[in-house]
């Protein structure tokens, strides 16, 4: 295993532990509002802690970009943390949140861990060497119609409301043409549910960085596409369309129609 990879294990696992403590006293707890329905929490701020700590300790000069902290340091190398994605899930005792921790380094990511603390479950990758969920190879479904397919998504929120009009018009479009769309609240476990095959596809509007720098990196290496709305690049923040080769083609195709014109160049 790389070193990095070992030290994003060890942060995440810290962090679930840092969560999952907390969970027991969730009516106590310091919440306090970045925007409409954005919340954060004293246990985001403890577990992203946690993590920079760990980091920091074997690599004092690495940079980070984390989503409470924002970006500290110059360096090549750039740890983007998301310490506790899907938080107003784990504020109602919706079990349905992870950690997320990617590695870039030079601009091009390279070690990539999600781990959900209420399952146990972690899910890994190095660029080159496969995605893996404890230990074990995986790899997107095989799925290559929408026909059958099994979708996931997230709800516009923030700003991204302004879209909601398109959205809803994606939405009915997935859900006439596949056989389910689900909307589970954290979008690093929604990619990483379709590196493991769980899901064959995934698309949301308005993303940070924090939410899909490690779900990017999984799916690439369980042989899925991610992209935009319109096919292009993606480049960590903003909108995504996730799945299956055959599955993201299906799916950019079946959402052409309704991308709003200040998205077709984001």
């Amino acid at each position: 295993m790389h070193p990095l990879l070992n030290i994003a294990i060890r942060a995440a696992r810290r962090a679930g532990e840092v969560i999952v403590r907390s969970l027991n006293r969730l009516e106590s707890l310091t919440v306090t509002s970045k925007g409409r329905n954005d919340f954060v929490s004293e246990v985001d701020r403890n577990a992203e802690q946690e993590i920079i700590g760990i980091i920091h300790r074997h690599y004092p000069d690495h940079a980070i970009l984390a989503e409470e902290s924002g970006r500290s340091g110059e360096n090549d190398t750039v740890w983007i943390i998301d310490p506790l994605d899907g938080t107003t899930n784990f504020l109602h005792g919706f079990p349905t949140f992870a950690v997320s921790i990617a590695c870039q380094q030079k601009g091009r990511l390279e070690h990539a861990v999600v781990y959900d603390p209420m399952l146990q479950e972690l899910f890994t990758a190095t660029r080159g060497s496969g995605a893996h969920l404890d230990n074990h190879r995986i790899r997107v479904s095989k799925q290559r119609t929408l026909e059958g397919a099994l979708i996931a998504t997230g709800f516009p929120f923030r700003a991204n409301t302004r879209y909601m009009d398109a959205y809803l018009a994606m939405l009915k479009a997935a859900m006439q043409s596949t056989a389910g769309v689900r909307r589970p609240g954290a979008a690093a476990l929604d990619l990483a549910y379709v590196a493991a095959g769980r899901t064959d596809g995934f698309w949301e509007i308005g993303l940070s960085p924090w939410d899909t720098a490690a779900g990017t990196l999984l799916i690439q290496e369980a042989g899925g596409r991610i992209g935009t709305l319109t096919g292009a690049e993606y480049c960590q923040g903003g909108d995504v369309v996730a799945g299956t080769p055959k599955v993201y083609a299906a799916l950019l195709e079946l959402f052409a129609p309704h991308v709003p014109d200040a998205l077709r160049d984001s």
